[in-house]
C-alpha cells in the first residue's frame, strides 16, 4: 500500500496517475496548500521541505518527498514505464529532467505572473510569458516524428503533461503547437490519466484544446 500525501496541483497529479497507471493499492491524504496543511510536523516528518507529493511505501517504510524521485521509485517498483536499457533509459531520464528543471518551474512563474499576479510585474510577465512559450516550442519539435517524448509513453510524458494542461493559464494559445496538441490529447484519452485528474476530488475536469 502506498500512502500518498498530495493537492491537485500538477506535481501532485504526476504521481496520481502513475499510481493509476501501473495499479498499485494507495491511501489519498490531502493536504490543503491553501490552508498550510504542508508545514503540519506530521507531513514535515515525511515531507521536510514541505512541498507536495510525497509518499510513504508500507511494505517498506521508505518515505518520499519530490514527484520526479517518486515517478522514478514507482518505475523502479514495478518495473513500468522506464525502460532499463540503453539509449531508451536515458533518452526518459533526460526528458523527465528537463521537465523537473525547466517546464514545470517556468510555467509556474507563468502561472504566478500571469494569472494570478497579472499587472505587478511587466518584466515577469513578459520573461515567462516568452519562455513558456519557448518551452511548449521545444516540445513541439520533439513530438514532430515521435508518438511520446522518448518513443514509448513513459514518466517522461506523465511527468510533462499535467504541466501542459495548465494551458489555460499560461498564456499559451495551443493551436500553434499541433504536436503538443495530439500528444496531449492521445494522453487525456487514458482512463488512468483521467482518474489520476480527479486525486484528490475535483469539479472541473481535463481541458481540452
Amino acid at each position: 500500500m502506498i500512502e500518498f500525501y498530495t493537492w491537485g496541483t500538477p506535481n501532485g497529479q504526476k504521481v496520481s496517475i502513475m499510481l493509476e497507471e501501473v495499479g498499485l493499492p494507495y491511501t489519498v491524504h490531502s493536504v490543503n496548500i491553501l490552508k498550510d496543511e504542508q508545514f503540519d510536523p506530521v507531513f514535515l516528518a515525511i515531507s521536510p521541505n514541505n512541498k507536495i507529493p510525497a509518499i510513504v511505501d508500507t511494505e517498506n517504510d521508505l518515505s518520499l518527498m519530490e514527484s520526479g524521485a517518486i515517478l522514478l521509485y514507482l518505475a523502479e517498483k514495478t518495473g513500468k514505464f522506464w525502460p532499463q536499457e540503453s539509449p531508451a533509459k536515458w533518452e526518459v531520464m533526460q526528458w523527465l529532467m528537463w521537465q523537473m528543471g525547466g517546464f514545470g518551474p517556468m510555467l509556474g512563474q507563468a502561472h504566478h505572473f500571469l494569472h494570478y499576479n497579472p499587472g505587478k510585474a511587466e518584466y515577469a510577465e513578459v520573461r515567462y510569458g516568452k519562455e513558456a512559450q519557448r518551452l511548449w516550442g521545444v516540445l513541439d519539435k520533439r513530438l514532430a516524428d515521435r508518438p511520446y517524448v522518448a518513443g514509448d509513453y513513459s514518466i517522461a510524458d506523465i511527468s510533462i503533461w499535467p504541466w501542459a494542461a495548465r494551458y489555460p493559464i499560461q498564456g499559451i494559445e495551443p493551436q500553434n503547437y499541433p504536436n503538443v496538441v495530439r500528444w496531449y490529447q492521445e494522453i487525456a484519452k487514458r482512463p488512468a490519466v483521467q482518474r489520476g485528474w480527479n486525486v484528490p476530488e475535483r469539479e472541473d475536469g481535463i481541458p481540452m484544446p
